[in-house]
């Protein structure tokens, strides 16, 4: 790790890169890309791009920042930023991805999702794969001390060998399982996703001419390739659970903190309440980011790279084909023209 400070520059100045923070109680770790950086020692702020005039005089008055743009292509021609922070609408994510790489930028932040199709989800692997890209995106679970705390604890076989995983709350499919996906394959180590059985909800929707323009809810069922079987609750609160031969470890309340529960042995049918280490709040976008710049420093991929990223987003699209063939898909997803919309 250097003492050197990332020059960073923002596409997109509304919530997710600057205003977030407002819909958070006081105190809370800093959210928008913007807070995160000016929470960061490593990272700052030098420049913004955004359509709208209205949201590049409100990002300078709040952030005092002066090198804003309507084009985020002359943006980063003219300030050559170290990291570029993708917070457009999810119908642009693609293409912006394979021009900011393509601009040869030696880091990249994208929100999630990544595409709305794997032909989209395609192009970005290879635009960032191809040049060794360090590169997240907006599944901030992956980056929460808890959710680490968890995955470690599973590792080390504190509830035995893992049979099943649980994600409770509903939510719409890009925008919301994206992060669902994410978060259980995190826990139980980013094994491979071998197939999906999906449903979009309502169970009667249908999709017309291979594209849905919302983005639906849904609900899913997956086989990791080490036979762990997870599934989505659609209700509750965002909590994740891991179920092992041993015992439980839950992550309740959004991350606020853990659930462990454990048995004297794999004949014991009873699990009792353990001890679970307390986890202290934090920034999980300043993790995200300082992620990408210790994976620079050091050669090492990130913690959500461009790999695992394309195959969660497959994984997440293969729940809309599933529903669309009545099937449990195996992957990979031979329809890579599905096109679901989202924000």
């Amino acid at each position: 790790m250097t003492n050197k400070i990332y020059r960073v520059a923002i596409v997109g100045l509304g919530r997710m890169g600057s205003t977030i923070d407002d819909e958070r109680p006081a105190g809370f770790p800093a959210v928008s890309i913007a807070a995160a950086c000016a929470a960061s020692p490593r990272l700052e702020v030098v420049a913004g791009a955004d359509i709208d005039p209205d949201k590049r005089a409100a990002f300078q008055a709040r952030w005092g920042v002066t090198a804003l743009y309507g084009d985020y292509l002359e943006m980063i021609r003219q300030e050559q930023p170290d990291l570029v922070a993708i917070c457009t609408r999810g119908v642009l994510h693609a293409e912006m991805i394979v021009a900011v790489a393509e601009a040869n930028v030696p880091m990249i932040f994208c929100e999630k999702a990544i595409a709305c199709s794997m032909e989209e989800a395609d192009a970005a692997l290879a635009a960032v794969g191809s040049r060794n890209i360090p590169f997240n995106t907006g599944v901030l679970r992956r980056f929460g001390r808890s959710y680490h705390v968890a995955r470690r604890m599973i590792a080390d076989g504190e509830i035995g060998e893992p049979r099943a995983g649980v994600h409770y709350a509903g939510s719409n499919l890009l925008h919301g399982h994206i992060h669902s996906l994410d978060t259980l394959s995190f826990l139980l180590g980013d094994p491979p996703v071998v197939s999906v059985l999906g449903e979009l909800l309502p169970r009667d929707l249908v999709i017309e001419n291979n594209r849905l323009d919302k983005d639906p809810n849904a609900i899913y069922q997956v086989l990791f390739a080490n036979g762990v079987e997870a599934t989505t609750a659609p209700g509750g609160t965002w909590e994740f659970e891991v179920i092992g031969s041993l015992g439980s470890i839950r992550v309740c309340n959004n991350g606020d903190s853990l659930h462990l529960r454990k048995a004297k042995s794999e004949k014991e049918r009873i699990f009792l309440d353990a001890p679970a280490p307390a986890v202290e709040a934090h920034s999980t976008t300043q993790s995200c980011l300082e992620d990408i710049l210790d994976a620079h420093e050091t050669g090492r991929p990130t913690l959500g790279n461009i790999q695992i990223t394309h195959h969660l987003t497959e994984a997440c699209l293969a729940v809309a084909e599933s529903h669309r063939q009545q099937k449990r898909i195996t992957l990979p997803l031979e329809n890579r023209s599905l096109y679901i919309f989202h924000v």
